[in-house]
């Protein structure tokens, strides 16, 4: 099974190595004794106890069966599910369509309490117009999901923007200039979207800052992240969704997202970015 190169996801393989190293031990089993009673090559039983391969559900059962703990089984595959949720590929991740998707991060969202987003590319999800959304989600449909259910995944994500009014949270918004020019859809609709960014920006406990494009800058655009308090960052990758807990990652992406909210503009310069592109598509 393919892994990530991410720490927090390396870190989780090795304590579920472990674990199942010390079943091992504690049954009185070398390795090539277990990879014979499993059937296998003795170096499966070695790149799994060293994790340099993440074991299946079935390498999980055999393993306990070798091992005679059947009653740890079911703990161990829950582990191994927590691993393997760090790293989704998108074809996994969507492959029952869409909506699951937007679902599934939902209760995360409404126990955050301090949420920050920057977006390199496009209008963060949180403050995305209903037609916005969809043609940003039709393009993701037509691109690498078979299921069409954009129209319900839509419905999702506009239902999850009421975590903006509810409770004392805080949200802080950074942009890209050119996320306000990208468009997939209509100049209407991209004027309606900006119309909402400045009504959205003008909430008491939302912050909306746009990283103007210029020359000298002391950082370059990053890959999109959001950071849910400061417990879990995740990153939207070309090929998949990385979800990082590791103390030290989420604390590299927090400063990433320091530096370019140093460098973005708020306020009354904020708002005149975003008029200009409105006239500019008028």
């Amino acid at each position: 099974m393919a892994v990530s190169s991410s720490s927090s996801a390396q870190a989780a393989r090795q304590v579920l190595a472990d674990r199942l190293s010390e079943i091992c031990r504690d049954a009185g089993l070398e390795g090539k004794q277990l990879a014979l009673e499993c059937g296998w090559h003795p170096s499966k039983v070695s790149r799994i106890a060293n994790a340099k391969t993440s074991p299946s559900a079935d390498d999980i059962l055999a393993w306990c069966r070798a091992c005679g703990v059947e009653g740890q089984a079911q703990d161990l595959l829950a582990s191994l599910r927590d691993v393997e949720g760090m790293w989704l590929q998108w074809h996994r991740m969507e492959r029952s369509g869409l909506r699951r998707a937007q679902e599934a991060i939902l209760p995360l969202f409404e126990r955050t309490r301090w949420y920050r987003d920057y977006s390199p590319d496009f209008i963060p999800g949180l403050l995305q117009t209903s037609a916005y959304t969809e043609d940003v989600l039709r393009a993701v449909q037509q691109r690498r999901v078979a299921v069409d259910d954009v129209a319900d995944a839509v419905a999702v994500r506009m239902e999850r923007q009421r975590v903006l009014y509810e409770g004392q949270k805080r949200f802080a918004f950074l942009m890209e200039e050119s996320a306000l020019t990208n468009s997939q859809g209509t100049a209407a609709t991209q004027i309606e979207q900006l119309e909402h960014l400045l009504t959205v920006g003008a909430m008491p406990n939302v912050s909306v800052g746009v990283v103007p494009a210029r020359i000298g800058r002391t950082r370059m655009p990053v890959e999109g992240f959001y950071i849910f308090d400061n417990a879990q960052a995740n990153v939207e990758l070309v090929s998949g969704y990385l979800t990082l807990t590791q103390p030290s990652e989420v604390k590299a992406y927090a400063d990433a997202f320091a530096t370019m909210a140093d460098m973005a503009v708020y306020g009354a310069k904020a708002k005149r970015m975003i008029t200009a592109v409105m006239d500019a598509v008028a």
